[in-house]
């Protein structure tokens, strides 16, 4: 990723460290990936931006989300939320953490919030991301 574009507001997608990916994998089995591109989808069902992941339905799936880092966040925090209500779905987001958001106080604390110590690296980037992130894990009473 440019790093000229990394460090502005240039871009919302933040591609997923295959590493972070891949531990997370191994404990839950993702199955859906609902914010990705053709490129950098983790799962083979995914949706892309064409696909509105907001609009599609993602229970009974495992999912992993790393939604885009713009003003959206927080419909996609809060659409992982409520579909993790829905039986057999569980919804582990990758974010960005920023506790002083009305989306972190609304939803994220109701799930099992882990925060990841240091800075990523997104995109195969030499940089760290200039922000912390967390993993937010959301999971219907069933799988609790």
């Amino acid at each position: 990723m440019n790093k000229e574009v990394m460090f502005s507001s240039k871009t919302c997608e933040w591609e997923t460290p295959q590493e972070v990916f891949d531990q997370l994998n191994a404990v839950f089995g993702f199955d859906l990936d609902p914010a990705s591109t053709h490129e950098n989808a983790k799962c083979e069902k995914h949706f892309t931006k064409d696909d509105d992941g907001l609009a599609q339905d993602w229970g009974g799936h495992c999912v992993f989300c790393n939604p885009p880092y713009g003003r959206s966040i927080g419909e996609w925090v809060e659409k992982g939320f409520y579909e993790a209500h829905k039986p057999n779905t569980t919804v582990v987001m990758l974010l960005p953490a920023r506790t002083d958001t009305k989306w972190f106080h609304d939803f994220c604390l109701l799930g099992d919030v882990h925060f990841i110590k240091g800075r990523l690296k997104f995109g195969g980037s030499k940089n760290a991301a200039p922000f912390p992130s967390m993993v937010v894990t959301f999971r219907s009473e069933g799988e609790r």
